[in-house]
């Protein structure tokens, strides 16, 4: 069983950064990659970025692209979310997730199986 808990959300002004930092307490059999999804009231759930183990690569939602910064800490079993330049439309409930998604799938959270309880980042205008 892996258990994945969200840390670092907050109420940030528009152009501050914000570090959101995810722990895992294990590592499932199979499981190939790590990501962040967040949800704004009265929206879906939707892709932000993950990394791939099995080749180190990250990858990103176009309306995070440039801004965001998605990186691994092996030793720690962490991943961590560094967020720039954060707009209005960044606020949102923050999950981190886990599994094994084919590339094709990485940006489907409905390939995930393990879930963060999730963060709340609040960006003012």
């Amino acid at each position: 069983q892996v258990q994945l808990v969200e840390s670092g959300g907050g109420l940030v002004q528009t152009g501050d950064s914000l570090r959101l930092s995810c722990t895992a307490s294990g590592r499932a059999s199979g499981d190939n990659a790590m990501a962040w999804f967040r949800q704004a009231p009265g929206k879906e759930r939707e892709f932000v970025a993950a990394f791939r183990w099995s080749n180190d690569n990250t990858y990103y939602a176009d309306s995070v692209k440039g801004r965001f910064t998605v990186s691994r800490d092996r030793a720690k079993n962490t991943m961590t979310l560094q967020m720039n330049s954060l707009k209005p439309e960044d606020t949102a409930v923050y999950y981190c997730a886990a599994g094994r998604p084919i590339l094709s799938a990485l940006r489907l959270s409905s390939v995930y199986h393990y879930w963060g309880q999730g963060t709340q980042v609040t960006v003012s205008s």
